[in-house]
């Protein structure tokens, strides 16, 4: 599993490659621990490389967006793949998560607008 972090400005995006289980959630749940610690504006979590999810990466997930709530934050969620969007779906979870195609429409609302819009 590898997991990179970058800043952008207008979010923190945690890009996450390989499978989250019992044994690599604990790595997500650092990189989104040390986002929330730190009061990103927006925590982005890129699962468009991870092909396998478990209860154990979800529950990393819950968390994360409880933390971020929890200082009037935003955590979103992209790239969700078929095999780790079905997990979200039989759980019931896509109601709950802010849930993007990709990282950039994930983080375009969040760009400030200029007085005319755009």
């Amino acid at each position: 599993m590898d997991i990179h972090v970058r800043n952008d400005g207008a979010s923190t995006v945690i890009e996450v490659q390989g499978e989250v289980d019992l044994y690599t959630s604990p790595k997500v749940r650092e990189a989104i621990v040390a986002a929330t610690k730190a009061r990103a504006k927006a925590v982005i979590v890129d699962l468009s490389g991870v092909g396998y999810m478990d209860s154990s990466g979800v529950a990393t997930l819950v968390e994360g967006l409880q933390f971020s709530r929890g200082y009037g934050g935003v955590f979103r969620l992209a790239g969700l793949g078929a095999t780790v969007r079905q997990v979200f779906q039989f759980a019931k979870l896509e109601r709950v998560f802010d849930i993007y195609p990709d990282v950039a429409t994930a983080t375009q609302s969040l760009e400030p607008r200029t007085a005319d819009g755009s």
